[in-house]
């Protein structure tokens, strides 16, 4: 019982978090963007799979309404968690769109909707590169966080020292190396670089 209650709490937040990525969406706000934040979206090479998703969810739904209509009771059951189901994977969409990953003086923040959200201080920053990659699904190496957006990462960053990072139902992790995806790499590592120290001052 006493593990459970921490992924319960987990769970809990993490969906408060999806229907809040929701209504940012909804109103098309960007979550921790502005006063000298610029934001690097990465949901776009999911887009087209999780909007497939949505189709097939509103297939099942109006086939299940359809088949259950001659149930009292069971049809509205079966209604409401279909609706559920539709809404909470617009809402895994959504968040990613209205949490990009942010480059700002504080340093860089790497997202993943409502499952992650990962602070990079600048000074732990060593470097920063292009780097397009497809990880498989066998476990990381030590030490290395990837964050793939439909199977590819497209930028690494290099840290100084470890940095503690906690995925959503998983142990926290010393990771010194982080694979992620912007949807336009070129301008995240850019800003990320701009960060960093000219070697003049180094």
């Amino acid at each position: 019982m006493t593990r459970t209650l921490p992924w319960l709490k987990d769970l809990g937040a993490h969906e408060a978090r999806v229907w809040r990525g929701l209504g940012l969406w909804v109103v098309r706000r960007r979550d921790g963007v502005g006063g000298g934040v610029r934001g690097f979206g990465y949901a776009r090479a999911q887009g087209s799979t999780m909007y497939a998703l949505l189709f097939v969810c509103v297939v099942e739904t109006v086939g299940m309404s359809f088949f259950t209509a001659g149930y009292p009771g069971l049809h509205e059951v079966v209604l409401a968690l279909d609706v559920y189901t539709l809404l909470l994977v617009l809402g895994l969409h959504a968040g990613c769109v209205a949490r990009p990953h942010t480059v700002g003086p504080g340093g860089l923040r790497l997202r993943h909707g409502a499952r992650l959200d990962v602070r990079i201080p600048a000074g732990l920053i060593a470097s920063v590169r292009r780097e397009l990659r497809f990880p498989t699904g066998s476990a990381p190496a030590d030490g290395v966080l990837d964050v793939p957006v439909a199977g590819q990462t497209s930028f690494t960053v290099e840290l100084t020292e470890p940095l503690t990072v906690r995925r959503l139902l998983a142990r926290p992790v010393a990771v010194r190396t982080v694979h992620c995806h912007a949807d336009d790499p070129a301008a995240a590592v850019a800003a990320v670089r701009a960060l960093l120290p000219s070697p003049a001052d180094a």
